[in-house]
């Protein structure tokens, strides 16, 4: 450590997100500014172990930061969890001449880079990416406004089906641990109910408030679930149990799934890539290592991966609050 990087090599790993694409550009993009080499690396921590590499310059990254998904493409290494086959991937990069890391991903490819780094001695900065938003130490992941705005479109089309036929429509998103996406789509869209992981209400109390619902004269509702949520019932059983003990509603199911996960990320998404990919960048050439950038009050801050990962969900209470205000 302490000397100049010269080479940066960037991947993608994990579940991919809207905005990465945007995050890899800025990378390259702030290589090329500061006089750098870099380094493509495709199919994540998979690719480092195959040398599956490609020198990338500003132009070849044109006309992706709109696009969903990411270029370099993201797959799980069984490999990677190997001591092999991290010491394939150090050997290849070093072959390479590379002598610094991005990794983009969530905690699964956050704890794969610390390792990585600890046993190699080997600077490795990290790009938070997931729709989940349940990384510790930045506000905002990439692609969680995007999975956002793509949630509450979706409901809003539900919501016209709902109101048409007097019915009660269950809407499942993701987040199998953190309650983020099922929160704020929920306000965001109006939903009657949104439950979430961080809570177990329990399906007697859903009950309990659909009726009060149905006297204040609601005729249709929308209730959202987060894939991970505590009732101890799948979204279909719940649907089942609201059936046997409420035959005023028509109940219908919708299991939005990985349309949540793609489409062209926000403008906020593409923003926040760009700070976060250039901040990645000039985070290496000082010689910083197994840190994430992220962002705090509209600010790039660096936060220990050990942080990062080890970061417990916590739901904003204060957004709750407003939920059961607004949902009377």
């Amino acid at each position: 450590m302490g000397e100049k990087i010269k080479n940066i090599a960037v991947l993608t790993s994990g579940g991919d997100a809207p905005g990465m694409n945007a995050a890899i550009r800025a990378v390259v993009r702030a290589c090329s500014f500061y006089k750098l080499e870099c380094t493509g690396v495709y199919r994540g921590y998979q690719g480092l172990i195959e040398a599956d590499f490609e020198t990338l310059d500003a132009r070849s990254v044109r006309n992706i930061i709109n696009k969903g998904g990411t270029f370099l493409k993201s797959t799980r290494s069984e490999e990677f969890k190997t001591k092999e086959g991290r010491k394939k991937a150090y050997e290849n990069l070093k072959a390479n001449s590379v002598d610094g890391l991005v990794v983009i991903g969530g905690d699964g490819t956050f704890t794969g880079g610390q390792i990585f780094s600890q046993e190699f001695n080997f600077p490795i900065v990290g790009i938070p990416a997931t729709i989940d938003n349940d990384i510790n130490g930045t506000d905002y992941t990439l692609g969680y406004d995007t999975a956002l705005n793509t949630v509450v479109e979706a409901i809003d089309k539900i919501r016209d089906t709902a109101s048409s036929h007097n019915r009660l429509f269950l809407i499942e998103v993701m987040g199998r641990d953190a309650g983020d996406i099922a929160l704020n789509s929920g306000i965001g869209a109006g939903a009657e109910e949104i439950l979430i992981p961080e809570e177990n209400l329990g399906a007697e109390r859903l009950i309990e408030s659909l009726r009060k619902s149905k006297k204040s004269g609601k005729t249709s509702s929308i209730i959202v679930v987060a894939e991970g949520e505590k009732s101890g019932k799948n979204i279909f059983e719940l649907a089942s149990y609201i059936e046997e003990n409420l035959d005023e509603y028509e109940i219908r199911v919708s299991v939005l799934g990985h349309i949540q996960r793609g489409g062209s990320p926000s403008c906020f998404d593409r923003v926040l890539a760009s700070k976060l990919g250039v901040g990645a960048v000039e985070a290496l050439m000082e010689n910083k290592t197994e840190i994430m950038i992220g962002i705090h009050h509209q600010k790039v801050v660096h936060v220990d991966l050990v942080t990062a990962i080890k970061g417990d969900a916590k739901i904003d209470k204060e957004l709750r609050r407003v939920a059961d205000i607004t949902s009377v």
